[in-house]
C-alpha cells in the first residue's frame, strides 16, 4: 500500500482506507476509486492524504558494472479517461463550478457592503440592486438539480451571516419555484432569503461565531435577532413580506418558536419558506461540535418532527425535491459500505433502496439500524 498526498493521487488508484475529513466526514469507503473530484474535494477538505493499492516504490541496490546504467522511471498507475461520473462530479469538476466559486465569493462581498449601507448609514434598499448579488449564481445554471450540486460544493465557507444569507436566498428560491410561484413572487422571496438575517449584524461577533456551547445570557441575545432584524427594515420602502420573513423565520407552526410564539396562522407564508431554508442551510454546514449532515440525515431530522413544526405543503414539497435530486447517486451508509440509491421510498424519503456493487438490494426503510450518512 501506498500513502499519498493529494496532489500525487491520480483518477484510477484504489483506496484501501475510506478517505475521512478532519470533521469526520466520509468523502469516499475502502474500495472506491480515486476520482478528479475525490481528489479536488479532498483539496477543498485539507484531507492530508489517502491509502491506496501499490508498493512503495524503492530502487534495487546499483551494481558496479551498472553504476552508470540509466535508472528507470518508476511505472505510471493506470488511469481512466473514459471514467464514469455521477451528474454532481460532473458539476464539480467543470468551469462551470468554478466560475460559480468566483460569482459566490462576489456576492458574500457585495451583500456585505449592502448590509452595512443599510444598517450603519440608513440607506434606502434597491431590491435590483439587492438582487444583482446572486442573479449570476442562478441565472446561467440548466437545471435546480445543478445549481443545488454548487451550492453543497460550497460548503468549505464557514460564515453565520453572509454565506448563510446566500444560501437561504437561493434554497428558498429553488422551493418557490418548486411551488410555481410568478416571478414577482420569487424575486421577493429571494429578498426575502438575503435579508432575513440581517439582525446579525447587531449581534457580537464573538457569540456569533463563538466555537463552545453559548450561556444563557448569549443564546437569548442571538434569540433577538429576528426583532433587530425587523427594526432595521420596518422603514424600508419594501415588500411587507420581507420584513415579516426577518421577524418571522424562527417561529414554528406548533407555537414552540421564537420571538412570539406564534402559530401556524399567524406566522407569514414566505417566513415559513424561509424557515425551512433556513434550518436545511444550518444543519448541512459544519459547526465546531459536529460534521455537516448530510441532506438524507437533514431529511430525517424534518420527518421526524418537522410536520408539526413547518408548512406541510412547503416542507413535503422540498423533501420530496430534494430526495429527488439525488435519487441514482452514489452513497457510504453508517456502516462504511458503498452503495447506489436505486429508488425512494415516498412514506419515508430518508430511507431509499439502495444496491450494492455485488448487485444485492436492501431496503432502508425496514433496516433501522442502517442510513445514509455521506452522498459522494
Amino acid at each position: 500500500m501506498r500513502t499519498l498526498q493529494p496532489y500525487d493521487l491520480q483518477p484510477g488508484m484504489k483506496l484501501l482506507e475510506a478517505v475521512i475529513t478532519p470533521s469526520g466526514q466520509v468523502l469516499a469507503p475502502a474500495g472506491s476509486e480515486i476520482t478528479r473530484q475525490l481528489i479536488n474535494r479532498m483539496k477543498l477538505y485539507r484531507v492530508a492524504s489517502a491509502v491506496v493499492e501499490g508498493e512503495d516504490i524503492t530502487l534495487a541496490p546499483v551494481s558496479n558494472t551498472a553504476a552508470n546504467a540509466p535508472v528507470p522511471e518508476p511505472p505510471k498507475p493506470r488511469t481512466y479517461i473514459n471514467e464514469v461520473k455521477t451528474a454532481k462530479q460532473k458539476v464539480a469538476s467543470s468551469d462551470a463550478f468554478h466560475t460559480f466559486q468566483m460569482q459566490y465569493a462576489l456576492a458574500m462581498e457585495e451583500l456585505k457592503k449592502v448590509f452595512t449601507d443599510i444598517v450603519d448609514y440608513g440607506k434606502e434598499i434597491e431590491p435590483d440592486t439587492l438582487l444583482d448579488c446572486v442573479a449570476d449564481l442562478f441565472r446561467s445554471r440548466n437545471t435546480i438539480t445543478e445549481l443545488f450540486d454548487m451550492l453543497n460544493n460550497t460548503r468549505t465557507i464557514n460564515d453565520s451571516v453572509y454565506a448563510h444569507s446566500v444560501n437561504v436566498a437561493l434554497i428558498a428560491r429553488m422551493i418557490g419555484r418548486w411551488l410555481k410561484m410568478d416571478t414577482h413572487d420569487l424575486k421577493i422571496l429571494t429578498l426575502a432569503g438575503l435579508l432575513h438575517d440581517i439582525g446579525k449584524v447587531k449581534v457580537p461577533e464573538e457569540i456569533l461565531n463563538k466555537s463552545g456551547s453559548l450561556t444563557d445570557e448569549e443564546f437569548a441575545l442571538i434569540k433577538n435577532h429576528p426583532r433587530y432584524g425587523y427594526d432595521i427594515l420596518k422603514y424600508q420602502s419594501i415588500d411587507p413580506r420581507i420584513k415579516k420573513a426577518a421577524l418571522m423565520h424562527h417561529e414554528r407552526c406548533d407555537g414552540s418558536g421564537y420571538p412570539s410564539h406564534l402559530t401556524e396562522d399567524n406566522i407569514d407564508a414566505f417566513a415559513m419558506i424561509i424557515a425551512i431554508a433556513d434550518v436545511y442551510d444550518a444543519m448541512t454546514a459544519a459547526r465546531s461540535y459536529r460534521a455537516p449532515l448530510c441532506a438524507f440525515q437533514v431529511i430525517g431530522n424534518f420527518e421526524k418532527d418537522g410536520y408539526q413544526k413547518y408548512n406541510t405543503r412547503y416542507l413535503l414539497t422540498f423533501l420530496k425535491q430534494i430526495a429527488a435530486t439525488y435519487q441514482s447517486n452514489r452513497v457510504v451508509l453508517n456502516d462504511g459500505r458503498g452503495c447506489n440509491i436505486v429508488m425512494l421510498n415516498q412514506n419515508d424519503l430518508s430511507r431509499p433502496i439502495v444496491q450494492f456493487d455485488d448487485n444485492s438490494c436492501l431496503d432502508l426503510s425496514t433496516n433501522r439500524d442502517l442510513y445514509i450518512k455521506a452522498i459522494i
